[in-house]
């Protein structure tokens, strides 16, 4: 019988590997092509992979929880109503895809690999291009998970290859390695009796894994400002009903935060930017992430190009993302591209927050609970619907003037909506 082999898929442009959270088929199974086969989870998407034939699945090779580089075999199928002499895994335009397979595969592949000792932990993207700037990533110090090189790692070492002279391993490998792994370790817990062991599920070592690199390569710098909302408070009071039975979602708070902060990256272009190492990638598009609390973790999923949408567009918009997140129907192309990130705080009743930046994006703002305060106005004391806006901004693209502007455009934008705002 012929016998597909299939490997860990390519889940995006920039994605070098991939988790299995877990198998839908179990050996034995019978499979349809195109059926669900296993779900995979990269730190951009959670997706179902489909079975490329129909046929029965013999080998399971990678097992749950397990993470792996893009054109690792995963599994074996047993093709259905195929005979003759087992097939091999297929061929892929690229001369480097058969490689990585080979050093990837459980331990017989892996001892017949032996002589290519360590390139087995690049993907075929990295060692093309580290080949093509004459690198070895050997001597790249990996951000990755698990100390793993990307694709920027090698770009940024190709920038500065020809501004100094290439260290001695001793610096560039051994010690900056070992004192970033040092950084990373946390206290051990203390486990006494009564205490229960949680699994880390997959989808937890991803955002623990972007959190901490996010912490320890971005220089946080953070700032807040207090708005006046009580005219938005007015105007969401006076069209929720009949925007809810007119348009068939509800009417939140987010849309006017989206479309504040779109008229605040269009004021402040910086903050609509991405840190490139030797330069600064000025972005065209304005596509707003949105933080979003699921059963499975947090993702961040995109309104794109939220600049050419109004209130009722980003409202629609947003919304189906979420319900979408929750169901855990969102495509890659839902999770990429983002620019700047929202998250809504307020909804779980903080005040303030020192929200992480998604990077490689620059900043990302927080929308806290509206709360009535006593507040002068004038010569008077008044009642008023007031909001506090965080931003946290990476201090290497932006400086606090700019990052002030950019929060006043957002706070004027907020206080000058009346009773009387068209949303349309």
């Amino acid at each position: 019988m012929a016998t597909e082999v299939v490997s860990m898929p390519q889940l995006g442009e920039s994605v070098t590997e991939g988790t299995i959270g877990q198998w839908l088929k179990n050996v034995g199974d019978a499979v349809e092509k195109y059926e669900s086969l296993l779900e995979v989870q990269t730190d951009k998407v959670n997706a179902e992979v489909p079975a490329p034939v129909s046929g029965k699945v013999t080998k399971i090779l990678v097992d749950p929880g397990q993470t792996v580089p893009i054109g690792t075999p995963i599994c074996e199928i047993e093709v259905e109503g195929a005979g003759g002499e087992s097939a091999e895994a297929p061929q892929t335009p690229s001369e480097e895809a058969p490689t990585v397979e080979a050093q990837s595969a459980p331990a017989p592949a892996a001892a017949a690999a032996a002589p290519q000792e360590g390139r087995g932990r690049y993907s075929p993207a990295v060692r093309r291009l580290a080949e093509e700037h004459g690198i070895d990533p050997a001597r790249v110090n990996g951000t990755g998970a698990g100390g793993r090189v990307t694709r920027n790692d090698i770009l940024q070492a190709a920038n500065h290859k020809d501004a100094a002279p290439s260290p001695a391993p001793a610096k560039t490998t051994v010690q900056p390695a070992q004192t970033a792994g040092f950084a990373v370790e946390s206290a051990p817990a203390v486990i006494e009796d009564g205490d229960t062991l949680e699994p880390l599920a997959p989808v937890r070592k991803v955002i623990a894994e972007r959190m901490v690199r996010s912490k320890q390569t971005v220089p946080h710098a953070w700032l807040m400002v207090e708005v006046d909302v009580t005219g938005l408070v007015a105007l969401r009071e006076r069209l929720k009903n009949d925007f809810k039975a007119r348009e068939g979602v509800s009417l939140t708070y987010v849309p006017f935060m989206m479309r504040a902060i779109v008229e605040a990256l269009r004021a402040v272009p910086e903050m609509n930017s991405q840190w490139n190492g030797d330069s600064i990638v000025m972005k065209k598009r304005i596509n707003v992430g949105m933080a979003a609390a699921t059963d499975r973790g947090l993702i961040v999923p995109v309104v794109k190009d939220a600049d050419q949408k109004n209130i009722v567009g980003l409202a629609k918009a947003s919304q189906d993302l979420v319900q979408r997140s929750r169901a855990g129907r969102l495509t890659m192309d839902d999770l990429s591209g983002g620019t700047f990130t929202l998250d809504n705080t307020g909804a779980v009743g903080t005040v303030l927050t020192y929200p992480v930046i998604n990077a490689p994006e620059v900043g990302i703002v927080t929308m806290e609970s509206i709360v009535k305060r006593p507040v002068v106005v004038g010569n008077t004391i008044g009642i008023r619907d007031m909001v506090n806006v965080c931003l946290s901004f990476d201090h290497r693209v932006v400086d606090g003037a700019e990052a002030g502007k950019f929060l006043q455009v957002i706070k004027k934008h907020l206080e000058g909506i009346g009773p009387d705002t068209s949303i349309y």
